[in-house]
């Protein structure tokens, strides 16, 4: 049995545009349906997944992923009338009723959220096929509930998915036993604290629904004590574990609910104006991002306590968008009040794109998959960088010349010198990364020692803020010597998805990766599951002793992961990266001092072009 699941909501922003005209740009992202994606599992695994953002390069994308779902097909090389089912990460139609009492939500639910709409996108872009019989919505939470569950390897297990909204929910915790997943416990969406943290998120001046990472970031150079009270009489924590949040009163008109302009006021009063996305961060910017962060965390733990003691088990799934908070992951991690946990790393929509296939499959198969997930390689790949015949992309380079090492460790030798050496590379190897981190075949990698590292590639080369951390690469045999982490517990970091110390003795030796408050967004690296990666750290290693290295999603500001070779080295001559890596092949820029230097120290100034 062949499932392609999608996320997105091709009509949500075309829609609110239709009726308020008139909203700042940034406004427009407080929709529904987001982060589009595709993914096609089997009984055998998953075969594919990626973002559509990926292929036309507009980042957080709500357009119908039609783009996702043909490299799917073609990957598995299928025609769409060879798909057993498609499943949607939305299923709107049971909760008809709660958009009948408004003529605005009406009208949205026919435009935006009935499922004839999917339809429509579906007969439009591949009308080879008609899909009446084999479309199955999948009510959102449930979707991202199979896409942790289903993956995580636990037999049982405590599920918490909690992001801005579903359908109707802010929060669902179910139980999952191999006989499927059964709800204990949802809070509504008018209380939601994934939207919580968005509208702040959008006080601070960055975007709702996409930079709420940003505010995570900023959080450890304030003190979490100046607001906390403050921002903790918005929510009503309950005996039971849940919460309401009052504050989203304040929303009294249609465009506010649309905008969230009257929680922006009652902040505005509070606090101060809200920040221009361009002003410079002050002190009491942080001072809020960390009374955020606290609220958002003693919020969380408040549920997960209860709902550890209401269920009895010892396993934690999360996912949504707040699962992508990896600050509270580490604080639940570190607290031991779960013995085991998963985070899918696409937990954010673009995920549901995958569990929506997952949770349909558990439904028709009697065979649920429970078997853990390895590293997200689902994306597009390039073999024939693997190969001296010189590609296109790299022959036509003007401005660059290049080398092809013939094998592996070569080319990790002569790449962990360059690093050594203080540059700055583009890495892009294998299948590209599923969800939205780098794990090492499109990343942005330098030397984590260099204390003007971060300054380097934050300023120079990424176009972001200063603010901003570095996440810490490391091979999985040494992570627990550099890092807080368990001996024996190393591959749950595999995803760069929590938030650990660092440890005292390294903190100093490790500038570039260790954030403010002594702590990494850690990802551990093992031979088995990204073998080039891992000989890299290692060959680094044996240079420097550390076998570390700071590792960053290979883009610029704005711009989505790179997927392809010619966007790579688009991205590597605009940025100024000393080199990029594509496979076998080695790019520099003609006119970079001692290059041709390091590459006759190799012996291999024989295999270059141009």
């Amino acid at each position: 049995m062949h499932i392609i699941g999608f996320s997105g909501l091709h009509h949500t922003v075309q829609f609110k545009k239709h009726y308020f005209p008139s909203l700042l740009p940034r406004e427009y992202r407080i929709a529904q349906g987001s982060d589009s994606a595709a993914a096609l599992i089997s009984k055998t695994g998953v075969i594919a997944a990626a973002a559509e953002e990926r292929f036309i390069r507009e980042k957080g994308t709500n357009v119908f992923p039609s783009h996702a779902i043909r490299y799917c097909l073609d990957l598995a090389g299928m025609k769409p009338e060879q798909i057993d089912y498609i499943a949607h990460g939305f299923s709107y139609q049971p909760v008809k009723a709660a958009f009948e009492h408004d003529e605005f939500l009406r009208k949205q639910y026919t435009a935006v959220y009935d499922p004839e709409r999917q339809m429509e996108c579906l007969q439009e872009y591949f009308p080879s096929e008609d899909w009446t019989h084999k479309f199955m919505a999948v009510p959102h939470h449930l979707a991202h509930a199979a896409s942790t569950f289903y993956l995580s390897g636990f037999k049982e297990s405590l599920i918490v998915i909690m992001d801005g909204m579903g359908e109707l929910q802010s929060m669902t915790a179910l139980i999952g036993t191999p006989e499927g997943m059964n709800i204990i416990q949802e809070i509504p969406a008018f209380h939601s604290l994934g939207i919580l943290y968005g509208v702040f998120t959008l006080y601070l001046g960055f975007d709702f629904g996409m930079d709420e990472y940003k505010v995570m970031g900023l959080a450890p150079y304030g003190n979490p004590r100046r607001y906390f009270n403050q921002m903790m009489d918005f929510v009503n924590l309950k005996p039971d574990g849940t919460y309401a949040i009052p504050l989203f009163a304040k929303n009294k008109t249609r465009e506010d609910a649309e905008t969230h302009r009257g929680v922006l006021n009652m902040l505005s009063e509070m606090f101060g104006p809200p920040r221009d996305p361009e002003a410079t961060l002050t002190q009491q910017h942080m001072d809020i991002a960390a009374g955020l962060q606290a609220v958002l965390q003693t919020c969380q733990l408040h549920l997960l306590k209860q709902l550890r003691q209401q269920s009895g088990q010892s396993n934690l799934c999360m996912a949504g968008g707040t699962a992508l908070n990896c600050t509270i992951n580490g604080v639940i991690y570190r607290s031991r009040m779960f013995k085991n946990m998963f985070v899918q790393p696409a937990a954010g929509d673009d995920g549901t794109a995958l569990g929506a296939a997952l949770y349909v499959q558990g439904q028709m198969e009697s065979q649920r998959p429970l078997k853990k997930m390895g590293m997200p390689f689902w994306g597009p790949e390039f073999p024939e960088y693997l190969e001296e015949r010189v590609p296109e992309d790299i022959r036509k380079q003007d401005s660059c010349e290049y080398a092809y090492l013939h094998s592996i460790q070569d080319l990790t030798r002569h790449v962990a010198d360059r690093l050594n050496q203080g540059q700055v590379i583009g890495w892009v190897q294998g299948r590209m990364e599923f969800g939205p981190r780098a794990l090492g075949n499109r990343s942005i990698l330098a030397d984590p020692r260099n204390p003007t590292m971060r300054d380097h590639v934050n300023n120079l080369i990424k176009k972001r803020e200063e603010f901003r951390p570095f996440a810490p690469a490391v091979v999985t045999e040494t992570a627990a010597e550099f890092f807080n982490i368990d001996e024996g517990e190393e591959n749950t970091f595999a995803h760069m998805l929590y938030v650990v110390p660092v440890r005292t003795r390294y903190q100093a030796q490790l500038p570039a990766v260790t954030h403010i408050d002594g702590s990494a967004r850690v990802q551990t690296v093992g031979r088995e599951q990204n073998e080039r990666f891992w000989l890299l750290l290692t060959e680094f290693g044996k240079l420097t002793g550390m076998p570390i290295l700071l590792n960053t999603s290979f883009n610029v500001r704005g711009q989505p992961i790179v997927c392809t070779p010619a966007e790579a080295i688009d991205t590597f001559l605009w940025a100024r990266l000393d080199a990029l890596v594509i496979g076998n092949y080695v790019l520099v820029h003609k006119d970079q001092e001692k290059s041709d230097t390091i590459l006759d120290s190799m012996n291999i100034q024989e295999s270059m072009k141009q």
